[in-house]
């Protein structure tokens, strides 16, 4: 059953996230547990405004800055839509196309794409060490400009997948289940498995599998994180899943077996992802430009995918989850078995089965953006969005 969005509010007005106001939105585990409540609650009234056509724009004008460093179709998507949704313009910025190719610095970038923009989303997750890093620079930038009074706003920086997290998808996921089950407070005892699964690509981000064991064992979820040996994340995150789940009453647990991950689970997500050390050596590679080496660890990496070809959500596999009935869950685009690929991440006929939940699992993406830039834009959210409401603008009208 569908809260009322002024019961949404009134619960909104009791968390604080004042901290938030002006602030950008790096890692999930940055932020308080009340501010990640906050982002949720904001996001689910955003959404219901739209479904009731409310106007939501609180721009009359501005630009939302896009720069991505790997390919997307979700993200940018959803990133595009967050910023519409609020009034904002996108301008995509193409590196190949701009001064950057030519050896132009960040700070200058920062400040160059950032008159009077609002909001910069940043995804950089290919190589390890880096991606996060650049984002914090840009951040830095940005903020020096603002304190130097070149830039007459500070935008904010939102991290659309980084090399250590992917907030925007972990956020957009935990949405999903809390909708799902009916409650934040429904999922503490849940089962999570978060395993790896065979794909014939290589070099798949470890963002994915990080944000969300780094999210869900902040709510009191039991997160096991499973995969072949050598496919481990990085060991920071794996303490952090321990401490979070200490902290809230879950668990993290690890195990080499998948089989043993599925057992009696409350939702899988099956997902390849590259081994950590060898996106450590990826990026030595790059950085060094032998391009030699990296296509042979790329056929290294390829061969040693195709040992774990039995790493894969099948039919059977489901049938020992929690009444055989676990929620499937994938941040898209999944390996299908015998459409996308010969042998994949998820039997077809799992994926068909799922597709419209994981199609509403991608759609709590483009509210959880906006709500992180709305919180970061207005200083009493709950009171912002009362106002929005009272305003009574219709987005769409004949």
């Amino acid at each position: 059953m569908k809260r009322d969005m002024k019961d949404l509010i009134k619960e909104l007005e009791k968390k604080n996230t004042r901290e938030m106001f002006g602030k950008d939105f790096f890692l999930t585990w940055d932020k308080s547990k009340e501010e990640l409540d906050g982002v949720f609650l904001t996001a689910d009234i955003l959404r219901r405004m739209r479904e009731e056509n409310f106007s939501s724009r609180i721009f009359d004008s501005g630009l939302a800055i896009s720069l991505f460093r790997d390919n997307s179709t979700r993200t940018r998507f959803s990133f595009a839509s967050a910023a519409n949704l609020l009034g904002l313009e996108v301008q995509d910025l193409e590196e190949g196309k701009s001064q950057i190719a030519h050896g132009e610095t960040v700070r200058e970038t920062a400040n160059m794409i950032s008159f009077m923009a609002d909001v910069i989303g940043i995804r950089d997750d290919m190589y390890i060490g880096k991606g996060h890093t650049y984002m914090k620079e840009v951040a830095q930038a940005v903020q020096q400009g603002y304190d130097e009074g070149i830039l007459e706003q500070r935008p904010t920086v939102v991290n659309l997948q980084c090399d250590i997290d992917h907030p925007t998808q972990s956020m957009a996921d935990f949405l999903h289940l809390i909708n799902h089950f009916g409650g934040v407070e429904n999922l503490k005892g849940k089962k999570i498995a978060m395993s790896w699964a065979y794909s014939p690509s290589y070099g798949k981000p470890l963002s994915v599998p990080q944000g969300v064991v780094g999210l869900m064992t902040r709510f009191g979820m039991d997160v096991t994180l499973a995969h072949p040996e050598g496919y481990d994340i990085m060991g920071d995150v794996e303490d952090l899943a321990r401490r979070n789940a200490a902290a809230s009453g879950g668990s993290f647990t690890k195990t080499g077996s998948m089989a043993e991950a599925f057992a009696g689970a409350d939702i899988v997500y099956p997902k390849s992802w590259a081994p950590f050390k060898a996106m450590e050596e990826r990026t030595d590679l790059y950085g060094r430009g032998d391009f030699d080496g990296i296509k042979a660890l790329e056929k290294t990496l390829l061969e040693q995918n195709g040992r774990h070809k039995d790493w894969t959500c099948s039919e059977e596999l489901m049938k020992t989850t929690k009444a055989g009935k676990a929620l499937y869950m994938h941040c898209l685009p999944a390996d299908i078995t015998g459409v996308s690929c010969e042998k994949g991440e998820v039997d077809a006929s799992v994926f068909d089965r799922y597709r419209e939940p994981l199609y509403r699992e991608a759609g709590y993406k483009p509210y959880i953006i906006a709500a992180m830039i709305f919180l970061s834009k207005v200083k009493d959210p709950a009171k912002g969005l009362s106002e929005l409401i009272k305003r009574d603008l219709s987005r769409f009208s004949l």
